[in-house]
Parts: C-alpha cells; sequence; structure tokens
C-alpha cells in the first residue's frame, strides 16, 4: 500500500544543478561510508551512558543486512515507500539508507497513509492498516524487540542479522523519483545528497569529525548524509546528553575533547562552530 498522495518532487527546489553540486548516489554515499574501514563514521550517545560507535566497515555491514531484508522479504524497490517512524536515531538512519540502496522513498510523515513497508518502534500504531510492518528496538545490542508483537509484525532486532553481508539484487534506482518525503516535500535521489549539503550549516569540512543534537528525525538524517558526503566522521548526542552543555560543561567539553570533535552544530543555530 502505498502512500494516497506522495508530493511531487518539485515541491523541494532541486540543488543538482546550482554551483558545486556533487551529483552524489546514495549507492556513492554508501561505498564512501563503507571505504572508511575500521574508523569510526558514527558515534552515538544517549542518556543513561550509552555509546555505540560504528566503523565504516560495520556500518555499511548494517545497511547491507537491512537492504537484503528489504528486497527478500517485502520487494521493496523502485517506485515502493519505506515509511519510517521512528525518532531521531542511529538505527533510523540505517533503514533510511537501506532503503535508498534499493531505489525506493523514505516518508518521515506519521500522519501519511503507510507506505509497502513501516519501520517503526511503536507496531501496534502501524498494524492492520495495509502495510508491511518491521518493528525496530532502540534498545542498545537488542536481540528482540522486546514485546510482544501484533500478527504478521517482523521483528528486526531478530532478524536483520540473518541476512547475507553481500549485497544481493538492487534494482536500478530512477534518479528523478523521491528519495525523502518529509511536511515539507520531497526530494528525488539525484538531489539527495546535494539537498543535504546545501541545509542551513552548509557543507561540513572534508574529512571533519562532527557533533550534532539528534533532535528531529529528518534534520538528524540530512546532517549524516552531508558529513558522509565530504568523507566525514559523526558523533551524535541526545537533546539529554547534550544539555551537558549547560548543566556539567566539564564533562560536556571531555565528551568533546574525547571524540576529537572538529565541528559543533549548534543546536537550531543555522552555523557551525569550529573547534
Amino acid at each position: 500500500m502505498e502512500p494516497a498522495a506522495t508530493p511531487s518532487t518539485s515541491t523541494v527546489a532541486s540543488s543538482s544543478g546550482r554551483p558545486g553540486s556533487t551529483g552524489q548516489s546514495a549507492s556513492a554515499l554508501l561505498a564512501r561510508v563503507a571505504a572508511a574501514g575500521g574508523a569510526p563514521r558514527l558515534t552515538w550517545y544517549a542518556d543513561g551512558g550509552e555509546r555505540i560507535e560504528l566503523s565504516g566497515a560495520v556500518l555499511g555491514n548494517w545497511i547491507t543486512k537491512t537492504a537484503n531484508l528489504l528486497v527478500e522479504e517485502f520487494d521493496l524497490g523502485p517506485e515502493s515507500t519505506l515509511t519510517l517512524d521512528l525518532p531521531a536515531h542511529w538505527r533510523g538512519i540505517t533503514w533510511a539508507l537501506a532503503a535508498w540502496r534499493v531505489g525506493a522513498c523514505v516518508d518521515l510523515r506519521r500522519d501519511a497513509p503507510p507506505g509497502a513497508v513501516v519501520a517503526t518502534d511503536d507496531p501496534e500504531r502501524w498494524a492492520g492498516r495495509g502495510a508491511d510492518v518491521v518493528a525496530v528496538s532502540l534498545a542498545p545490542l537488542a536481540r528482540s524487540f522486546g514485546a510482544a508483537l501484533p500478527p504478521g509484525v517482523l521483528d528486526a532486532a531478530a532478524s536483520v542479522m540473518t541476512y547475507g553481508d553481500v549485497l544481493g539484487y538492487a534494482p536500478p534506482t530512477d534518479p528523478a523519483a523521491p528519495a525523502l518525503v518529509t511536511a515539507e516535500g520531497a526530494v528525488a535521489h539525484a538531489a539527495l545528497v546535494d539537498h543535504a549539503l546545501g541545509g542551513p550549516a552548509g557543507a561540513p569540512a572534508p574529512g571533519a569529525r562532527t557533533l550534532v543534537v539528534a533532535r528531529e528525525p529528518g534534520a538528524f538524517l540530512l546532517d549524516a548524509v552531508a558529513t558522509w558526503a565530504r568523507d566525514g566522521s559523526l558523533v551524535a548526542v541526545t537533546p539529554d546528553v547534550a544539555a551537558l552543555a549547560t548543566s556539567d560543561p566539564a564533562r560536556w567539553e571531555r565528551l568533546v575533547a574525547g571524540e576529537r570533535v572538529d565541528v559543533l552544530l549548534a543546536d537550531g543555530a543555522d552555523e557551525p562552530r569550529t573547534r
């Protein structure tokens, strides 16, 4: 079941023709991520002391396994939509990039009809609405969703790691088709990376270790795309962790220094602060 009214890609100005356009595809972006090998590409901090670091190789493996699941289990591909109903979280990034790798569209609107597949941490919300539903646990090192699931709902934690480490069949992507849909409109696959690089903070410096606050799912996803498009590494913190900047400045400075952060994207600010 596809969204009843997916916005035209014209509702968001394409950035693919402006000076400095990269023209990077999602598959090229994923190749950049994986090419980091053992170097960190994503470091995640959440309240309760949670810290997860994913190297380029490990992050690429998560994305590949998830892409294989989407194709083999649900036949997701071009002209299909994945509704991504997750908060700003590193697991949401893996599902989005997996969908883009197989040419699908990612829809972040919770109030729209579901796409063919829904990845969510709230499976009860989507059960019985005509879509295939995948329950995604946000708990670190989860081996199952941790709660009883409605009939027919797939448990991501128990399933993703059973899929292959090498990408199987991936249908060709239509560059003009929507890659990302939000309340503001849609962005085509061909314009996705340039759209991310054209955000309020601009393009990060090549190779920079960039810290962002994971507050809003769409902004967080685009921050990750922009960082990796410039061969950078992302340090993502939840709002509770970011609050240390005012509640415990010394602890916050230790975190920033320990992660060797080059650029801090101030929460809600239009310009990055370079250390």
